[in-house]
């Protein structure tokens, strides 16, 4: 359906359907089935001891009884064993009494009647009885008839007399009824709560899913502004949209840092290739001149290698920004990596009319990509060289040193050079940033880039500071960064 509300309800509808198939609302279900049987067991037990703790406590009634009926009967013979069961029966209470002559003949009581295998054979009974308006010594008219179960223990006198002394227990069965059908209804309320609980759960689940589904497609539609809201709960759901907002932080980081590299690519490319296409162009045109033909092919060369050279160092920065391999980290000694490249670049800071120090200690280890540290250190020093002014009386020096500072390491180039201003100290860590606005000089704002993606694949960080005058550039490092290299 395409027109009017048609596609809300088709999409509504799945979502009904969803929410009975949530996890939570079957952890729920799960959970109420659980308690349901755990209450059904806890309540049955208690049930069932209660009925036999009642029965227990009747028959200590029971034998109590008994045993003042017995010392009646050893104290004053058969007349007081009636006269006692007599008064027992007048009183109030669940108690059941009977007494019957050697023939089976009631003669007291407050039950009517006692089956005859209840008189004939002593011991513990259970049989259904009615109790009405005495037969036996004075008569109650206003007392009602009754009907119940009773529990009983009979015997036989010496003198052959029957008696049956007991308890009513329709009470006991009573109070069990009571206790489960307190449970039945007990179990149908949690049903019917936890069924809606359940809903609610899992509706507010849903609720946050959505959220975080709806904020999905619209940056799928190109709003990479958009991110997962964060409520104030701090719950789970909150740490999973904090977790995609920060990798959402990080796409619209990385693409806006594309857009930016294809901007400045563009702008670097497109000088020199018209310098290039320019000089052919003229070459052409002058054909007769092969010293200016062949001054446009050498500097045409140059172009190239300047532009080999820019996409190189963007193919390394991609590289070392799409992680090195955990294998690639070996213990690496930082101070052979810095006397090399010392060395190495003596000479050519020299033709530059600069003095280089290495200050480093004799060993200093730590666990990294010897190659990697050694280009970083490389591009800190040719920065020196384009950036530090040629000095008109002596030299100018620049300093390579290294040391420990607690878990780290530290390697730094500083240099006595102009600088860099503190606004810009973060800046010039970015692709093609260059504080020369004119872009004359030979170049393409790589250098420094490189190092910052070196240290970030370490899981370290570059520091810029002054020297009073020029800059220290920074290279911070854990000492264990190759364990967790990705």
């Amino acid at each position: 359906m395409t027109d009017g509300n048609g596609p809300t309800t088709e999409r509504a509808r799945p979502r009904r359907l969803a929410l009975w198939r949530t996890t939570t609302f079957r952890l729920t279900a799960i959970f109420v089935l659980i308690f349901v049987l755990f209450a059904v067991s806890l309540l049955g037990y208690i049930a069932y001891q209660s009925s036999i703790l009642i029965q227990r406590q009747q028959l200590v009634d029971i034998e109590r009884e008994l045993g003042q009926l017995n010392r009646e009967y050893q104290l004053g013979g058969t007349r007081a064993l009636v006269l006692a069961i007599q008064r027992f029966a007048r009183g109030p209470g669940p108690g059941i009494y009977f007494v019957a002559d050697p023939s089976g003949v009631g003669i007291a009581g407050n039950v009517i009647d006692v089956p005859i295998s209840v008189l004939e054979e002593p011991g513990q009974h259970t049989f259904a009885y009615e109790r009405d308006r005495p037969s036996f010594g004075d008569e109650d008219p206003n007392r009602p008839e009754a009907r119940g179960m009773a529990l009983v223990r009979s015997f036989v006198l010496p003198s052959g007399y029957r008696v049956v002394v007991g308890r009513d227990i329709v009470e006991r069965r009573s109070f069990a009824v009571i206790i489960f059908q307190a449970f039945f209804w007990g179990v149908i309320g949690i049903i019917v709560f936890s069924v809606i609980a359940g809903a609610i759960s899992a509706r507010r689940v849903l609720r946050r899913i959505d959220a975080i589904g709806a904020t999905s497609r619209m940056i799928m539609t190109g709003d990479l502004g958009q991110r997962v809201p964060v409520t104030r709960r701090n719950d789970e759901f909150d740490g999973l949209a904090t977790s995609l907002n920060a990798m959402l932080d990080r796409i619209e980081q990385l693409m806006q840092g594309m857009k930016d590299v294809t901007d400045n690519v563009a702008h670097d490319l497109k000088t020199p290739l018209t310098r290039m296409r320019n000089k052919v162009e003229a070459a052409l045109r002058d054909d007769r001149d092969e010293d200016a033909a062949k001054r446009a092919l050498e500097s045409t060369i140059e172009e190239c290698d300047h532009l080999i050279k820019t996409f190189n160092a963007l193919l390394m920065i991609a590289r070392v920004e799409a992680g090195t391999p955990a294998s690639a980290f070996e213990q690496t000694d930082l101070s052979a990596v810095a006397n090399d490249v010392g060395e190495l670049y003596a000479p050519v800071l020299e033709d530059a009319g600069l003095d280089l120090k290495v200050e480093v200690p004799e060993s200093l280890s730590l666990r990294a990509n010897r190659e990697l540290l050694g280009q970083a250190l490389v591009n800190l020093l040719e920065n020196a060289i384009k950036y530090v002014p040629r000095p008109d009386k002596g030299h100018s020096t620049v300093t390579i040193a290294a040391r420990e500072a607690g878990e780290n390491v530290i390697l730094e180039v500083a240099d006595q050079g102009p600088g860099i201003p503190e606004a810009d100290r973060e800046r010039v860590l970015e692709r093609f940033v260059r504080l020369e606005k004119s872009r004359t000089e030979a170049g393409s704002g790589l250098g420094l880039s490189l190092v910052a993606a070196v240290a970030q694949l370490h899981k370290g960080r570059v520091e810029i500071d002054d020297n009073h005058p020029g800059a220290i550039l920074r290279l911070i490092l854990p000492r264990q960064t190759g364990e967790t290299a990705a």
